[in-house]
């Protein structure tokens, strides 16, 4: 593995072009919820998020993906189904300045890290908007030591938040967790300060780590609807 510091790297969420080489062919499949400062997450376990690209259609040229997240209560069998919320992802891209006439665009594309998701069936009308902060090299499932930072922008209803992603269960080495809040904290800003809220998701099965030392407090009662609250309900 290289060295840490040369591997993670952060961008804060108001970068207009973050250089992220994200690949989003790598990028779909399941990640485990293995760290957050999401309120909602504090009661939950076995917290995953699947993407899925959906085929382009002839009408539209947007990039989306279904976004199926499901979970269990804390107090739930590990053998228990888990519920689901599920969504479309569509990114967003950013507006690029106007070329002057006649002269050719050195721009290089923007990275594909910002999206606005939208409910399925009865959730159409909940929205939110989400980031890649950063992540690994390699995203593919294949890659255990895979990671990925998301921040969650805050609506009407719900704060501001931050999730560190892994593609196992087991999650990711505690000095890898360590390097990448470092890292969130010294961006400073309101990413920084949620930073300092990291705590571990629960896992059945896996022990917990001891890479940060998070509150993992609660705010209320935590059920579905903090869920909804959480991919959104700001006007679309």
């Amino acid at each position: 593995m290289a060295s840490l510091s040369q591997d993670v790297v952060l961008h804060a969420p108001d970068v207009h072009n973050p250089p992220i080489d994200l690949d989003l062919q790598k990028f779909m499949g399941t990640w485990h919820v293995v760290y957050s400062t999401l309120p909602l997450w504090t009661s939950k376990k076995d917290v995953t998020i699947t993407y899925a690209l959906k085929p382009s259609s002839s009408a539209s040229n947007e990039l989306q993906f279904d976004d199926t997240v499901e979970y269990r209560a804390k107090s739930a069998l590990a053998t228990s189904s888990r519920s689901r919320v599920t969504g479309v992802d569509t990114l967003q891209l950013p507006q690029q300045p106007a070329a002057s006439e006649g002269a050719a665009s050195t721009a290089s594309p923007p990275a594909p890290t910002r999206y606005k998701w939208r409910g399925k069936g009865w959730l159409s009308v909940a929205t939110s908007r989400w980031q890649v902060l950063g992540c690994s090299r390699d995203t593919s499932p294949d890659n255990p030591d895979a990671w990925a930072v998301t921040y969650f922008e805050k609506t009407l209803f719900t704060p501001q938040g931050l999730d560190i992603y892994a593609r196992t269960p087991k999650g990711l080495p505690e000095e890898l967790v360590t390097e990448i809040v470092g890292r969130a904290k010294a961006l400073g800003g309101d990413v920084g300060k949620l930073a300092e809220a990291f705590f571990e998701v629960e896992r059945s099965g896996m022990p917990p780590g001891k890479a940060v030392s998070g509150t993992g407090r609660r705010i209320g009662s935590v059920n579905k609807i903090d869920v909804l609250n959480h991919v959104a309900l700001s006007p679309s």
